[in-house]
């Protein structure tokens, strides 16, 4: 798959994609992530890519014009009709079913904006969908476009060390959208606090057990959301419901 992020500073990114066990995605080419400034599409000695806003108040907004031109440049290179997304606080919300989707896509544009945002009619004519990371505001998208990039390359095949480590992550479907467990490694007594014993029995069917009440009881106290929707979807049981009440 290919994402192409547009952004003014690539710069950014040359660490990301070369750091941490996520790599493997990028120099396999599993994730391939092509880096594309505006700035070299701008007209003018000096490239500007940003202008005052019609209507006065503070900041400078980002032109359309360049970004026309990077996403036009984009779509010939790739010889497809990619979606582009733009990172923007309107955005839906990036949550693992998206990123599952996507981890098995073909790719898309990645805008990362700036400044006090990003020309209205460069994103009514070439923006597909937008996502937000939550309700605050960054510096610009380069972070968000890391995120997703980041969450994607974890989900491909031979990423992790462990093939089958993501399907115990918190959210994932294999968990019921629940939150992960406690986890625990050496020493087995620490400050005062020792492992729970049932880690240590070597019985796996209890380990199993101990681990479902625990991430149970982790996400009513943290995420009861998450609980309301596993409880839709059918994804709890009658034990699990006894655990949640206390009576287990």
């Amino acid at each position: 798959m290919r994402f192409d992020v547009i952004t003014l500073f690539p710069e950014l990114f040359e660490p990301f994609l070369k750091v941490g066990i996520t790599r493997r995605a990028y120099e396999t080419g599993q994730v391939h992530v092509q880096l594309t400034n505006p700035r070299d599409f701008a007209a003018g000695n000096y490239r500007r890519v940003d202008d005052r806003p019609f209507g006065g108040g503070p900041g400078m907004v980002m032109m359309a014009d360049p970004l026309e031109k990077a996403v036009q440049a984009i779509r010939a290179s790739r010889q497809d009709q990619a979606p582009v997304l733009l990172f923007s606080p309107i955005g839906q919300p990036l949550d693992h079913s998206a990123v599952a989707r996507w981890s098995t896509s073909e790719g898309a544009i990645l805008v990362c904006g700036r400044y006090e945002g990003i020309d209205q009619r460069f994103i009514d004519q070439y923006v597909d969908g937008q996502i937000s990371l939550g309700d605050f505001v960054l510096s610009g998208g380069e972070l968000a476009a890391m995120v997703m990039l980041d969450t994607i390359a974890r989900l491909q095949p031979g990423v992790l060390m462990d093939a089958d480590s993501h399907h115990q992550d918190s959210f994932n479907p294999a968990l019921d959208g629940l939150l992960d467990c406690p986890h625990y490694t050496r020493p087995e007594a620490w400050n005062g606090q020792s492992v729970p014993a049932v880690l240590m029995s070597g019985h796996h069917e209890q380990i199993e057990r101990w681990r479902r009440e625990q991430r149970l009881l982790l996400t009513a106290q943290h995420r009861p959301d998450l609980l309301d929707t596993a409880r839709s979807q059918g994804r709890l049981g009658k034990r699990d419901e006894q655990v949640l009440a206390g009576k287990d």
